[in-house]
């Protein structure tokens, strides 16, 4: 091998997505070490651009990438009473894709030793002394990386053993009306107005940009993805009979699958080697929620490398996941009305709480209350009977018409 065969640097970031990108802001940020970031080249393993959405307090670093945010938040239960809550101090903010890796790519350039690298990782693997990504460049020439650790952000082939598997699927369009329909102001999460499917549960979620135009999806909670057919005549009826939009351009669409699983991800793949994002358990299992979680751990992870440890810290806490558990086993089961639970939550609880304890930091008397504006006697049968269910493999899912 040739030095031009092998390079070096203390990390390597594998995958240009929200984990692989944040990771790679917050080392630049703090200066915790050299960075190369793969990512994939201009093809069919580049992802669509992409809509990240989350709420947070305050600065956060993200400022100059926020697209649009929102202070006022909305829910239309199925019985179409709406819900509004202000969550200050947390706003509801935007970030897509485009500008998220813009800022960083800008970043890497900038600073000593960082870089982003566009092939194909191959394999990677633990060494002695760190770890090594084997890699393609688009002209065919392959190249190995070395790194003190590396953090790898792609996709796993197949989920982990699980005792429920839900998907989190949707389907968004960036509408423009011809006349005023929306108010900049406030972000619609949940419209349960739409028809909701034999199993699972459906809603709308509308994201205002202007007063004419929005981010409008439509998303289930349930076991397999729809056809791009389904999902955009879900779109066509929520926008005509539900919204009333009136005349519209549909100017770009989003289409994405998350998966909503009590299946235990470790983030540990070598001595060296880590998981992050999705494939690291960086994923909401109740919610699909992943990006807050992402600037999180990123924000660990580059503080305890510029402070010489190697610890990856875990994105939700044990008693986090354990009552997404519970509550992924009781929407899959029917035990409880998902659309329900949601709008009585966020009608019963104050939403700065609510938000707080979606992301995993409200205290034991805290969700203890919580829990106590949840239907009791079907999630306590749901807890009782978690410990005796069998974590399987399930074949990928199927689409469905």
């Amino acid at each position: 091998m040739t030095p031009r065969d092998a390079e070096a640097s203390d990390v390597v970031v594998v995958g240009g997505g929200a984990a692989g990108l944040s990771l790679a802001h917050r080392l630049t940020e703090t200066g915790a070490a050299t960075v190369t970031v793969i990512e994939p080249p201009d093809g069919p393993l580049r992802p669509d651009e992409r809509t990240w959405c989350y709420w947070d307090a305050g600065v956060d670093g993200l400022e100059e990438v926020v697209s649009a945010s929102w202070s006022v938040l909305r829910l239309h239960g199925a019985d179409g009473r709406p819900v509004t809550v202000d969550p200050a101090p947390y706003t509801y903010r935007m970030v897509r894709s485009a500008d998220l890796e813009r800022m960083v790519h800008g970043r890497l350039a900038s600073a000593d030793g960082g870089r982003v690298l566009r092939a194909t990782a191959e394999t990677v693997r633990a060494v002695p002394g760190g770890a090594e990504v084997r890699c393609t460049l688009p002209g065919g020439r392959r190249l190995t990386l070395h790194a003190r650790r590396v953090f790898d952000s792609r996709p796993l082939p197949a989920l982990p053993p699980a005792r429920t598997r839900l998907l989190q699927h949707f389907r968004g369009w960036f509408v423009r009306t011809d006349t005023d329909r929306f108010d900049p102001a406030v972000a619609e999460l949940m419209d349960f107005r739409v028809p909701q499917p034999a199993h699972g549960l459906a809603f709308g979620y509308v994201l205002p940009l202007a007063p004419d135009r929005a981010l409008v999806e439509y998303t289930e909670f349930s076991g397999s993805a729809l056809t791009t057919e389904a999902y955009e005549s879900a779109l066509g009826t929520y926008c005509r009979d539900i919204l009333g939009l009136g005349a519209l351009t549909v100017e770009r669409t989003e289409q994405g699958a998350i998966p909503m699983t009590d299946a235990r991800f470790s983030r540990r793949a070598g001595a060296a080697v880590f998981r992050i994002g999705t494939a690291g358990g960086a994923t909401r299992p109740a919610t699909g929620y992943t990006f807050a979680a992402v600037q999180r751990q990123s924000r660990a992870i580059a503080a305890a490398l510029r402070d010489g440890h190697g610890t990856v810290p875990a994105p939700h806490g044990r008693r986090a996941l354990a009552m997404d558990a519970v509550l992924l086993r009781a929407l899959d089961t029917g035990r409880i009305n998902g659309p329900d639970f949601f709008t009585d939550l966020f009608r019963r609880v104050p939403a700065e709480r609510l938000l707080r304890f979606l992301d995993g930091a409200t205290s034991l008397r805290e969700e203890w209350g919580i829990g106590l504006c949840a239907p009791v006697r079907p999630m306590l049968s749901t807890a009782a009977e978690l410990p005796f269910l069998p974590r399987r493999s399930r074949p990928a899912p199927k689409k469905r018409s």
